[in-house]
Protein backbone atom coordinates (compact mmCIF):
# COMPACT_ATOMS: atom_id res chain seq x y z
CA UNK A 1 0.00 0.00 0.00
CA UNK A 2 0.93 3.69 -0.48
CA UNK A 3 2.08 5.70 2.82
CA UNK A 4 2.20 9.01 3.06
CA UNK A 5 1.22 11.70 5.88
CA UNK A 6 -2.49 10.86 5.63
CA UNK A 7 -2.04 7.44 5.37
CA UNK A 8 -0.10 5.11 8.00
CA UNK A 9 0.38 1.60 8.86
CA UNK A 10 -0.47 1.53 12.49
CA UNK A 11 0.76 -1.31 15.25
CA UNK A 12 -0.09 -1.83 19.11
CA UNK A 13 3.10 0.33 19.68
CA UNK A 14 2.03 3.54 17.68
CA UNK A 15 -1.80 3.34 17.82
CA UNK A 16 -2.36 5.50 21.11
CA UNK A 17 -0.20 8.78 18.94
CA UNK A 18 -0.98 7.86 15.61
CA UNK A 19 -4.74 7.07 16.26
CA UNK A 20 -6.33 8.07 19.53
CA UNK A 21 -4.30 11.65 19.94
CA UNK A 22 -3.78 12.40 15.95
CA UNK A 23 -8.04 12.43 15.90
CA UNK A 24 -8.26 15.03 18.35
CA UNK A 25 -7.34 17.66 16.06
CA UNK A 26 -8.59 15.29 12.26
CA UNK A 27 -10.54 12.60 12.43
CA UNK A 28 -8.69 9.20 11.99
CA UNK A 29 -10.22 5.82 9.96
CA UNK A 30 -9.11 2.37 10.61
CA UNK A 31 -8.71 -0.07 8.43
CA UNK A 32 -8.54 -3.32 10.14
CA UNK A 33 -6.97 -5.86 7.80
CA UNK A 34 -4.84 -9.00 6.96
CA UNK A 35 -2.65 -10.29 3.97
CA UNK A 36 -4.72 -13.23 3.97
CA UNK A 37 -8.02 -11.12 3.45
CA UNK A 38 -9.59 -10.87 -0.19
CA UNK A 39 -12.75 -8.46 0.54
CA UNK A 40 -9.74 -6.83 2.28
CA UNK A 41 -7.78 -5.97 -0.92
CA UNK A 42 -10.94 -4.74 -2.31
CA UNK A 43 -11.08 -2.29 0.40
CA UNK A 44 -7.72 -1.16 0.12
CA UNK A 45 -7.61 0.81 -2.70
CA UNK A 46 -11.40 2.59 -2.24
CA UNK A 47 -9.93 3.78 1.00
CA UNK A 48 -6.31 5.17 -0.38
CA UNK A 49 -8.38 6.77 -3.36
CA UNK A 50 -10.65 9.04 -0.97
CA UNK A 51 -7.32 9.76 1.27
CA UNK A 52 -5.71 10.77 -1.10
CA UNK A 53 -8.54 12.63 -2.71
CA UNK A 54 -9.52 14.08 0.95
CA UNK A 55 -5.76 15.58 0.82
CA UNK A 56 -5.45 15.75 4.93
CA UNK A 57 -9.16 16.31 5.98
CA UNK A 58 -8.93 12.38 7.39
CA UNK A 59 -5.94 10.39 8.11
CA UNK A 60 -6.14 6.37 6.96
CA UNK A 61 -4.52 3.94 9.53
CA UNK A 62 -4.19 0.46 8.29
CA UNK A 63 -4.25 -2.02 10.93
CA UNK A 64 -2.58 -5.64 10.09
CA UNK A 65 -4.86 -7.83 12.85
CA UNK A 66 -2.54 -10.86 12.60
CA UNK A 67 0.24 -8.54 13.80
CA UNK A 68 -1.60 -6.47 16.74
CA UNK A 69 -4.38 -8.80 17.56
CA UNK A 70 -4.78 -6.72 20.78
CA UNK A 71 -6.09 -3.68 19.37
CA UNK A 72 -8.59 -6.06 17.25
CA UNK A 73 -9.72 -7.55 20.84
CA UNK A 74 -9.91 -4.01 22.21
CA UNK A 75 -12.03 -2.77 19.56
CA UNK A 76 -14.33 -5.79 18.78
CA UNK A 77 -13.13 -6.67 15.62
CA UNK A 78 -15.26 -10.02 14.93
CA UNK A 79 -14.61 -10.00 10.97
CA UNK A 80 -12.08 -7.72 8.60
CA UNK A 81 -12.24 -5.49 6.78
CA UNK A 82 -13.75 -3.92 9.36
CA UNK A 83 -13.50 -0.03 9.32
CA UNK A 84 -13.75 2.64 12.86
CA UNK A 85 -13.35 6.28 12.41
CA UNK A 86 -12.01 7.74 15.70
CA UNK A 87 -12.42 11.20 16.36
CA UNK A 88 -11.34 12.97 19.51
CA UNK A 89 -9.97 9.85 20.59
CA UNK A 90 -13.27 7.80 19.98
CA UNK A 91 -15.17 5.52 17.88
CA UNK A 92 -17.53 7.66 16.08
CA UNK A 93 -18.78 5.63 13.20
CA UNK A 94 -17.83 2.19 11.81
CA UNK A 95 -18.63 -0.62 8.99
CA UNK A 96 -17.92 -4.33 8.39
CA UNK A 97 -17.09 -5.94 5.24
CA UNK A 98 -15.90 -4.84 1.47
CA UNK A 99 -18.47 -1.57 0.37
CA UNK A 100 -18.45 -0.19 -3.02
CA UNK A 101 -17.25 3.30 -3.02
CA UNK A 102 -20.44 5.26 -2.97
CA UNK A 103 -21.40 3.75 0.03
CA UNK A 104 -17.52 4.09 1.99
CA UNK A 105 -17.37 7.82 0.48
CA UNK A 106 -21.10 8.52 2.20
CA UNK A 107 -19.11 7.39 5.59
CA UNK A 108 -15.85 9.45 5.01
CA UNK A 109 -18.53 12.26 4.41
CA UNK A 110 -20.39 11.96 7.89
CA UNK A 111 -17.37 12.41 9.65
CA UNK A 112 -14.96 14.94 7.92
CA UNK A 113 -15.83 18.07 6.36
CA UNK A 114 -15.25 17.87 2.66
CA UNK A 115 -12.32 19.59 1.39
CA UNK A 116 -12.59 22.51 -0.72
CA UNK A 117 -11.33 20.30 -3.70
CA UNK A 118 -13.75 18.07 -3.31
CA UNK A 119 -16.62 20.74 -2.83
CA UNK A 120 -15.23 21.74 -6.85
CA UNK A 121 -15.38 18.43 -7.94
CA UNK A 122 -19.02 17.99 -6.88
CA UNK A 123 -19.97 21.33 -7.99
CA UNK A 124 -18.40 20.75 -11.34
CA UNK A 125 -20.05 17.17 -11.70
CA UNK A 126 -23.86 18.41 -10.67
CA UNK A 127 -23.19 20.96 -13.45
CA UNK A 128 -21.87 18.10 -15.81
CA UNK A 129 -24.85 16.51 -14.94
CA UNK A 130 -26.81 19.04 -16.16
CA UNK A 131 -25.24 18.86 -19.46
CA UNK A 132 -24.62 22.29 -19.73
CA UNK A 133 -21.02 21.69 -21.21
CA UNK A 134 -19.62 24.97 -21.63
CA UNK A 135 -20.26 25.53 -17.64
CA UNK A 136 -19.15 22.33 -16.59
CA UNK A 137 -15.45 22.83 -19.06
CA UNK A 138 -14.25 26.04 -17.36
CA UNK A 139 -15.14 24.41 -13.75
CA UNK A 140 -12.99 21.41 -14.92
CA UNK A 141 -10.43 23.76 -16.27
CA UNK A 142 -10.18 26.45 -12.83
CA UNK A 143 -9.71 22.77 -10.49
CA UNK A 144 -6.99 21.55 -12.96
CA UNK A 145 -5.14 24.61 -13.10
CA UNK A 146 -4.73 23.98 -9.07
CA UNK A 147 -4.56 20.30 -9.40
CA UNK A 148 -2.92 19.43 -13.00
CA UNK A 149 -2.69 15.88 -11.60
CA UNK A 150 -6.54 15.42 -10.34
CA UNK A 151 -7.74 12.64 -12.69
CA UNK A 152 -11.23 13.08 -11.65
CA UNK A 153 -11.18 16.57 -13.18
CA UNK A 154 -9.24 15.83 -16.39
CA UNK A 155 -11.94 13.41 -17.13
CA UNK A 156 -14.56 15.80 -16.53
CA UNK A 157 -12.77 18.25 -18.92
CA UNK A 158 -12.41 15.66 -21.39
CA UNK A 159 -16.90 14.60 -20.79
CA UNK A 160 -17.37 18.26 -21.45
CA UNK A 161 -15.41 18.92 -24.28
CA UNK A 162 -16.90 15.96 -26.89
CA UNK A 163 -20.53 17.65 -27.01
CA UNK A 164 -19.24 21.09 -28.22
CA UNK A 165 -17.06 19.25 -30.79
CA UNK A 166 -13.98 19.70 -29.08
CA UNK A 167 -12.66 16.55 -30.19
CA UNK A 168 -8.96 17.50 -30.88
CA UNK A 169 -8.08 18.08 -27.26
CA UNK A 170 -10.75 15.37 -25.57
CA UNK A 171 -8.57 12.77 -27.89
CA UNK A 172 -5.39 13.75 -26.67
CA UNK A 173 -6.30 13.68 -23.13
CA UNK A 174 -8.17 10.23 -23.89
CA UNK A 175 -5.13 8.84 -25.71
CA UNK A 176 -2.76 9.39 -22.71
CA UNK A 177 -5.04 9.33 -20.00
CA UNK A 178 -3.23 8.10 -16.42
CA UNK A 179 -3.95 4.60 -15.06
CA UNK A 180 -6.20 5.44 -11.90
CA UNK A 181 -9.77 4.87 -11.08
CA UNK A 182 -11.43 6.62 -14.18
CA UNK A 183 -8.93 5.02 -16.73
CA UNK A 184 -11.75 2.49 -17.85
CA UNK A 185 -14.52 5.62 -18.50
CA UNK A 186 -11.46 7.45 -20.10
CA UNK A 187 -10.97 4.18 -22.17
CA UNK A 188 -14.85 3.76 -23.01
CA UNK A 189 -15.03 7.55 -24.57
CA UNK A 190 -11.90 7.03 -26.86
CA UNK A 191 -14.19 5.98 -29.76
CA UNK A 192 -16.32 9.23 -29.54
CA UNK A 193 -13.08 11.15 -29.77
CA UNK A 194 -11.44 9.09 -32.61
CA UNK A 195 -14.96 9.21 -34.61
CA UNK A 196 -15.47 13.16 -34.33
CA UNK A 197 -11.63 14.19 -35.00
CA UNK A 198 -12.33 11.65 -38.37
CA UNK A 199 -15.34 13.59 -39.18
CA UNK A 200 -13.60 16.60 -39.05
CA UNK A 201 -10.85 15.72 -40.75
CA UNK A 202 -13.14 14.19 -43.20
CA UNK A 203 -11.52 10.53 -42.67
CA UNK A 204 -15.23 8.67 -42.29
CA UNK A 205 -16.82 6.63 -45.33
CA UNK A 206 -18.98 7.75 -47.22
CA UNK A 207 -19.54 4.83 -49.69
CA UNK A 208 -23.16 3.64 -48.41
CA UNK A 209 -26.09 4.82 -47.16
CA UNK A 210 -24.92 3.61 -43.71
CA UNK A 211 -22.17 5.26 -43.63
CA UNK A 212 -23.20 8.52 -44.33
CA UNK A 213 -26.05 8.29 -41.59
CA UNK A 214 -23.20 7.27 -39.14
CA UNK A 215 -21.50 10.26 -40.03
CA UNK A 216 -24.36 12.33 -39.15
CA UNK A 217 -24.42 10.61 -36.01
CA UNK A 218 -21.28 11.68 -35.13
CA UNK A 219 -21.84 15.69 -36.21
CA UNK A 220 -25.25 15.17 -33.66
CA UNK A 221 -22.89 14.24 -31.28
CA UNK A 222 -20.58 16.87 -31.79
CA UNK A 223 -23.07 19.28 -31.33
CA UNK A 224 -24.79 17.92 -28.11
CA UNK A 225 -27.32 16.45 -29.95
CA UNK A 226 -27.40 13.08 -27.94
CA UNK A 227 -30.41 11.59 -28.24
CA UNK A 228 -30.68 12.36 -31.68
CA UNK A 229 -27.18 10.85 -32.49
CA UNK A 230 -28.23 7.32 -30.11
CA UNK A 231 -31.46 7.00 -31.62
CA UNK A 232 -29.99 6.93 -35.03
CA UNK A 233 -27.03 4.36 -34.37
CA UNK A 234 -29.55 2.42 -32.83
CA UNK A 235 -31.25 2.36 -36.10
CA UNK A 236 -28.08 2.10 -38.06
CA UNK A 237 -27.84 -1.29 -35.70
CA UNK A 238 -31.49 -2.46 -36.64
CA UNK A 239 -30.10 -2.34 -40.32
CA UNK A 240 -26.81 -4.38 -39.39
CA UNK A 241 -26.27 -4.66 -35.84
CA UNK A 242 -22.58 -5.40 -37.00
CA UNK A 243 -22.14 -2.59 -39.00
CA UNK A 244 -18.34 -1.75 -39.65
CA UNK A 245 -16.64 -4.13 -37.12
CA UNK A 246 -18.99 -2.84 -34.25
CA UNK A 247 -18.27 0.91 -34.93
CA UNK A 248 -21.91 1.88 -34.07
CA UNK A 249 -22.25 -0.26 -31.34
CA UNK A 250 -18.90 0.99 -29.68
CA UNK A 251 -19.83 4.99 -30.32
CA UNK A 252 -22.97 4.31 -28.51
CA UNK A 253 -21.37 2.64 -25.35
CA UNK A 254 -18.70 5.90 -25.67
CA UNK A 255 -22.11 8.20 -26.57
CA UNK A 256 -23.75 6.89 -22.90
CA UNK A 257 -20.46 8.07 -21.08
CA UNK A 258 -21.48 11.70 -21.31
CA UNK A 259 -24.59 10.84 -19.30
CA UNK A 260 -24.99 10.69 -15.69
CA UNK A 261 -24.76 7.32 -14.84
CA UNK A 262 -28.03 7.42 -12.73
CA UNK A 263 -30.09 9.03 -15.66
CA UNK A 264 -32.96 6.97 -16.68
CA UNK A 265 -32.32 7.54 -20.45
CA UNK A 266 -28.65 5.51 -19.87
CA UNK A 267 -31.14 2.55 -19.16
CA UNK A 268 -33.21 2.55 -21.55
CA UNK A 269 -30.72 2.99 -24.41
CA UNK A 270 -28.87 0.30 -23.13
CA UNK A 271 -31.91 -1.94 -23.13
CA UNK A 272 -32.39 -1.22 -26.73
CA UNK A 273 -29.06 -1.87 -27.28
CA UNK A 274 -29.63 -5.10 -25.86
CA UNK A 275 -32.65 -6.17 -27.54
CA UNK A 276 -30.81 -5.39 -30.74
CA UNK A 277 -27.95 -7.55 -29.74
CA UNK A 278 -29.21 -10.35 -28.30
Amino acid sequence: MTTSDFIVNVTEATFEYDVLSYSQNVPVVVDFWAEWCRPCKTLEPILEHLAHEANGSFRLARINVDESPNLAIRYGVRTIPTVKAFSGGEVVGEFAGAQPEARVREFINKITPPSPLTLALEKAESILATQNWSAAEIHFRNILAQNPDNLRALLGLAISLLPQGKSFEALNILQSFPAGREYARAELLLPLAEAQTAYRDGLLPTENDLDIAYSNCVRLASKGNLPAALDGLLDIMRQDKNYRDGSARRLILSILELFNREDEQVRQYRSELASILF
